[in-house]
């Protein structure tokens, strides 16, 4: 995906500047409620036009206000995903499916229909009418349509917000899924960092309508403006590694992190070599200026600080173990352990702290 913004949306007090290059595989919008996140994905898939600007998408012009061009949205070959799904309550499953299917020339088709159903779990839905369907089913069918619409960008609006937690952790799998086997760019956008994180690496925050920040989440938290949307978004660290082992008397796995760290984790039985990436909030992780002994606390991981950003309120101390770490602590704490840049460090976390991605 090479997607060019440079466009403004005005809609009676309200205003969105959008101006970024996106190039990464999976991109997550965020931002709180109002600042523009929906709009900026309307404006992508054909659904807002911009008062004035451009978007590009590959080499293509989607819309240039000054040189008169605007490509409808059912001309951009956008695959879009809606926080209710909106799936045509007069067709069965497949029928829904099949609508994505017919919507290009059998020629152009790229995406397969017995592969969607099978990589969504949806063979035992085909013959069933919407309405019959809970919300994560309703969800994976949407998802289903957008897939086999074989469009060259999926947008995802808000798809799990009115979920609950539990049909959350059921779909987020999913949407992984069809990521890595079609090799689809996606743009997602959601309010929960967590969520994003699941799917996206890369992460675009809107915020008073505009973009005011793109990249990795230790590249954003290392402004100390950003810090209080980062934190009310829910933030985490995601770590990966490999299942290196398992320890049978106290039902744990050692987890071989990338760039050469280990930890412990109950993720259950499962074989060594698994491929493994685990979530820790910021706030679940203490800080230690020398190795402790004698703490119930499992993991405990040597480390350098490699930023220390404050914010009014809040501390964030980032650390590098082979991959990034962030750390919330206090000013007081900082003081008090005498953190500075440079300075090497123990992390210390419960291993019931992690959350296992899958």
């Amino acid at each position: 995906m090479n997607l060019e913004l440079d466009a403004t949306v005005i809609r009676g007090n309200f205003s969105l500047h959008a101006q970024a290059r996106l190039g990464s595989p999976a991109c997550g919008v965020f931002g709180p409620s109002g600042a523009g996140k929906s709009t900026l994905l309307g404006l992508i898939a054909g659904l807002v036009r911009p008062t004035r600007g451009r978007v590009v998408l590959d080499g293509e012009v989607l819309d240039d206000v000054a040189a008169g061009i605007h490509v409808p949205a059912h001309r951009r070959r956008l695959g879009v995903v809606f926080q209710h799904g909106h799936l045509l309550p007069h067709l069965s499953v497949t029928g829904n499916l099949r609508y994505g299917e017919r919507l290009l020339p059998a020629t152009a088709r790229k995406v397969d229909f017995t592969e969607v159903v099978r990589l969504l779990d949806l063979g035992d839905l085909l013959e069933r009418q919407p309405r019959t369907l809970s919300g994560g089913q309703r969800q994976r069918v949407a998802l289903g349509r957008a897939l086999l619409c074989s469009p060259r960008l999926l947008l995802l609006d808000e798809p799990l917000a009115a979920l609950d937690g539990g049909l959350k952790r059921q779909i987020l799998p999913y949407l992984r899924r069809a990521r890595d086997a079609f090799a689809l760019p996606i743009l997602h956008v959601s309010h929960d960092l967590p969520e994003l994180l699941h799917v996206c690496e890369d992460l675009l925050l809107v915020a008073g309508g505009r973009i005011a920040a793109h990249g990795s989440l230790s590249a954003i938290a290392g402004d100390p403006g950003l810090l209080p949307l980062l934190h009310a978004a829910g933030m985490v660290n995601v770590l990966r590694g490999t299942v290196a082992g398992r320890l049978a008397d106290e039902a744990l796995n050692r987890i071989a992190l990338d760039g050469g760290a280990e930890l412990l984790c109950p993720i259950g039985e499962t074989g060594p070599g698994r491929r493994v990436e685990l979530l820790l909030r910021p706030d679940d992780v203490v800080l230690a200026t020398a190795e402790v002994t004698g703490v119930s606390l499992q993991n405990r991981l040597r480390g350098t600080i490699t930023a220390i950003t404050v914010a009014s309120d809040r501390v964030l101390v980032s650390v590098d173990i082979g991959q990034p770490v962030l750390v919330e602590v206090t000013a007081r704490t900082v003081h008090q352990l005498g953190l500075v840049v440079g300075a090497p460090t123990w992390l210390l976390f419960k291993a019931t702290a992690l959350i296992v991605r899958s």
